[in-house]
């Protein structure tokens, strides 16, 4: 009888997981990015008459979308222009800050020892500090100029970020894969570069993402209190304290940059949410 040759059956193929953003991620994300453009490419899509003056306070028409403010200035090109400055230096301000915390924390924990400890504890000195104190002392020593709100709101951040990438250091560096590259004789930028930084970066976008909406709403009410982005300029905490005098004739001057403010903030946070939701699902 020939023998039948039996060909073991294939391992089924693992299949694949995919990664799919909720509905409400999407539209975070989408809007989002809305703004992003609107900051980059917004400004020079205006033409000289959007910009210039009309009746005071106008309602909302075919010629003007959102009204108009104060001083009859079209409010929808007002909120396109000064999504230069909330948008920007709030993003500015928060890779500044996160950047510096994650730096710090990863040289604290390669270092230990001494270096840890003081860096530690002068970040802590940092904190106990209310942040609306220490701005208001910034804008008052050095002026309300857009270099020292980007500055000021950094430093502000920078203690936050770092006891976050801290933590996630140091129990990076307890790892056997880490121990095993001092083994090896690797150095501290080594190690902080390529062993600690690609192990935290996903956690720490998310407390990117965290802080750039705490850096959105300082910002707005360093303005609303007349200490943010100066005149000519304006941010959408600006052009909220510049017409709240009259909001019973003028509510959509006042409405309008304040709902600019709360739809930043909703899409970081839904987009936070859903990216720091299908991570969980992955592992």
């Amino acid at each position: 009888m020939p023998a039948i040759d039996v060909k073991p059956a294939a391992a089924p193929k693992p299949r694949r997981r995919t990664r799919r953003l909720g509905a409400l991620g999407l539209l975070g994300i989408a809007i989002l990015a809305g703004w992003l453009l609107v900051a980059l490419i917004g400004p020079w899509l205006l033409s000289g008459d959007a910009i210039g003056a009309a009746q005071v306070f106008a309602p909302a028409s075919s010629a003007h979308w959102l009204g108009t403010d104060y001083l009859g200035r079209d409010m929808l090109a007002r909120i396109v222009l000064g999504a230069r400055y909330t948008v920007g230096v709030a993003l500015l301000s928060t890779v500044l800050a996160c950047g510096t915390g994650i730096l710090l924390a990863m040289f604290a924990a390669a270092s230990g020892g001494w270096i840890d400890a003081v860096l530690s504890r002068a970040l802590d000195t940092l904190t106990s500090v209310p942040s609306k104190m220490l701005a208001l002392l910034m804008v008052a020593a050095f002026g309300a100029s857009v270099p020292v709100l980007v500055t000021t709101a950094a430093v502000i951040y920078v203690p936050g970020a770092y006891r976050i990438a801290r933590a996630l250091a140091v129990n990076i560096y307890a790892m056997d894969y880490v121990a095993v590259a001092c083994a090896r004789g690797e150095g501290r930028l080594y190690l902080m570069v390529r062993e600690i930084l690609p192990n935290i970066v996903g956690p720490m976008l998310v407390d990117l993402g965290l802080r750039f909406v705490y850096v959105v709403l300082l910002l707005a009410s360093m303005s609303f209190l007349g200490l943010g982005v100066q005149p000519p300029a304006a941010d959408w905490g600006t052009l909220v304290r510049e017409n709240i005098g009259v909001l019973a004739d003028g509510g959509v001057a006042v409405i309008a940059p304040a709902l600019a403010i709360a739809s930043l903030t909703i899409a970081v946070n839904l987009a936070i949410d859903s990216l720091a939701g299908r991570r969980g699902r992955a592992r």
